[in-house]
């Protein structure tokens, strides 16, 4: 059963037409992932789902709810959780104070502190750092912040924007590896990679954007065997 469905999306950036009528749907329990070059509309996808940016026509549905003029916070409620491009942390509060930011939904002290508790299971790093300013953590562990942060809402959907951007090749992977661990512990997950290679290495299934639009949908399989992906997102000629 699909867990999120876009169907007919278009969105704007004033009079830009970013989205061109584009259509995903991502499954319970799967790594979906969205590919394609700079610009051609995966953060905008990201972003009108999360309601950052509201469709001028067709609808983003949440577990078969209609979330496609909701406010990011209620969309939150609902059980989505976007980890941005750029990590969005807060630089000058401590890593504890990180990922209580990330709880606002949460009224119970004792469920927040569960949640940060998985938090440390996941990446045990924050934990050493607990007391420090996120501001002063190195890129891997802002982004391990970043990603916990988002754990905190518990998200039946997890979105993430560019992962690894600015990572060293070892923390590329070692993120790829949390990535895949959460959905094996039955996070479903949205992925944004610029690393289309590693991307597909852990989806499921993907999506091809080009100039706001899908020109192709196919498994993760299918998708690195393709002449066409090979030669733009993968570099082999």
């Amino acid at each position: 059963m699909s867990l999120l469905s876009l169907h007919n999306i278009h969105s704007y950036y004033g009079h830009i037409h970013a989205l061109k009528g584009i259509s995903i749907e991502v499954n319970e329990g799967e790594i979906v992932t969205l590919i394609g070059s700079n610009g051609a509309g995966k953060s905008t996808t990201l972003r009108t789902i999360s309601g950052m940016i509201h469709p001028q026509q067709g609808q983003v549905l949440l577990d078969g709810r209609d979330i496609s003029q909701m406010k990011p916070h209620a969309i939150v409620h609902a059980g989505l959780g976007h980890v941005p491009e750029g990590r969005g942390i807060f630089p000058n509060l401590t890593v504890q104070e990180n990922l209580e930011m990330g709880a606002f939904t949460v009224n119970d002290p004792a469920e927040t502190e569960r949640r940060m508790q998985y938090g440390f299971e996941m990446f045990p790093r924050l934990k050493e750092r607990i007391s420090q300013h996120g501001g002063t953590l190195s890129g891997g562990e802002q982004q391990m912040l970043a990603i916990a942060r988002g754990l905190m809402m518990n998200p039946r959907l997890l979105m993430l924007d560019e992962p690894s951007m600015g990572l060293a090749p070892v923390l590329v992977e070692l993120i790829f590896d949390i990535v895949k661990e959460l959905n094996e512990k039955g996070t479903t997950i949205l992925l944004v990679e610029q690393n289309a290679l590693m991307a597909l290495s852990i989806a499921h299934r993907g999506y091809v954007i080009q100039n706001g639009e899908i020109v192709i949908n196919d498994t993760a399989a299918s998708l690195k065997s393709n002449e066409m992906v090979q030669k733009a997102y993968l570099g082999i000629d």
